[in-house]
């Protein structure tokens, strides 16, 4: 390949891989730049796959045979005492991060996947962009994709003024063996993908794949997250502090949660959750949690430098589309691409498609999350937040694509 088809991909999670894989067997000449020095772990977080994944995964080189995870038939909704609130019939395959990186990265060319390699600076002309790495690395190439996640090092040199916003909760996460499990919970929540609503908080919990990834009931592992208000000067600052009183705000390290947080957690999951959800928490023994942002992007292209995925925007998880997105952004760089061969106007037209999308999911995430936020002060907040208050709303419109609404 000419240096003149080359792409520098700065990010190496999913939505790079996606962009990588793409573009790669579009006749690009691409390298993905990871500031990570090892292989990149996925912390226990499960994914909702939608039709739309799917077929990216197909066409980014992943075989249609592959076993991507586990297919769930029915949602319910489970009451204080365990007893079952509701019931809605959606069939889905959900998956866990791990999985998705591994076919990912598996279709990839080895080497030109880089890890170890912190953006330092970038520079654009008429015919090259240039990206400098810590290291004292240097690349050069016609395009730079930023897939750099919510802390975008690119977004940051080029939207300094665009920060993640705190939604004003936050989001404890865990997987746990399905076979440590009581047979009751096996039976009552492990089968579904299943929903928990105490007052201002929710907890969403599905199988994934266990080790191996096996998928067949009692090999599976069971994936959660629970959603808890946390306001921000308070609640917050103290559980992102660790234990030598340093905080982190931006989320702290799950290693360095102080074990009364998590103590906290475990108690607090006994009063107000099923005693299945209960269970699924205080048998999880990597609890973490993660505060809940939004993040909104005004602009994706910049001349030879195009934001995707996480950089461009970031919706709470309630849609269930953080990786679709990032996929779906991927196809629309490409298509830009091979529509235009001049690479600004290819990025303006893949800016003027995935801006208006992107910003759509923000307002249905924030919708679906407003009565969860720490304080709601507007009448509109209000007014969403009994909207999906409703055990039917929240089954039918939680980790769907808008679309199907």
């Amino acid at each position: 390949m000419s240096s003149q088809r080359r792409i520098i991909i700065v990010g190496g999670s999913l939505g790079g891989l996606f962009a990588a894989n793409l573009l790669h067997r579009a006749g690009w000449d691409v390298h993905v730049y990871e500031r990570v020095a090892e292989e990149l772990e996925g912390r226990g977080a499960g994914i909702v796959t939608h039709p739309e994944l799917i077929d990216t995964l197909h066409a980014a080189g992943v075989p249609e045979a592959t076993d991507i995870g586990v297919t769930v038939s029915e949602r319910v909704t489970l009451a204080r005492d365990g007893s079952v609130a509701g019931r809605h019939a959606l069939a889905q395959v959900l998956t866990a991060w791990g999985r998705m990186y591994q076919v990912l990265k598996a279709a990839f060319p080895a080497d030109r996947y880089h890890n170890g390699h912190q953006l330092e600076a970038l520079q654009q002309g008429a015919d090259a962009v240039v990206a400098r790495f810590t290291n004292g690395a240097a690349a050069e190439a016609e395009l730079l994709v930023a897939a750099d996640g919510i802390r975008s090092t690119v977004r940051q040199r080029l939207l300094p003024q665009v920060r993640p916003v705190y939604a004003g909760y936050v989001a404890w996460r865990g997987l746990v063996d399905e076979a440590a499990l009581s047979e009751r919970t096996r039976r009552e929540l492990c089968p579904f993908f299943a929903f928990g609503l105490p007052p201002r908080e929710q907890m969403i919990a599905y199988p994934v794949a266990g080790p191996g990834h096996a998928v067949e009931p009692g090999r599976r592992r069971f994936n959660f997250v629970w959603y808890r208000p946390a306001d921000e000067a308070s609640t917050l600052r103290e559980m992102v502090t660790d234990a030598t009183g340093k905080t982190w705000p931006e989320g702290i390290p799950p290693p360095l949660i102080r074990p009364e947080v998590l103590h906290g957690a475990r108690q607090a999951a006994r009063e107000v959750l099923a005693p299945q959800f209960a269970e699924v928490v205080c048998k999880t023994e990597q609890l973490f949690f993660q505060p809940i942002f939004d993040l909104e992007s005004p602009s994706l292209a910049f001349g030879r430098v195009a934001l995707l995925g996480d950089a461009a925007f970031v919706a709470r998880p309630h849609c269930g589309m953080g990786v679709t997105k990032a996929a779906g952004d991927a196809m629309s760089l490409v298509r830009a691409l091979s529509a235009d061969a001049e690479v600004p106007g290819a990025l303006r037209a893949y800016e003027a498609e995935r801006l208006r999308f992107g910003e759509s999911i923000v307002t249905h995430a924030r919708a679906l999350g407003a009565y969860m936020q720490a304080q709601l002060l507007t009448a509109d907040e209000r007014a969403m937040a009994e909207r999906y208050r409703s055990t039917e709303a929240v089954m039918r419109e939680t980790a769907v694509p808008p679309a199907m609404h």
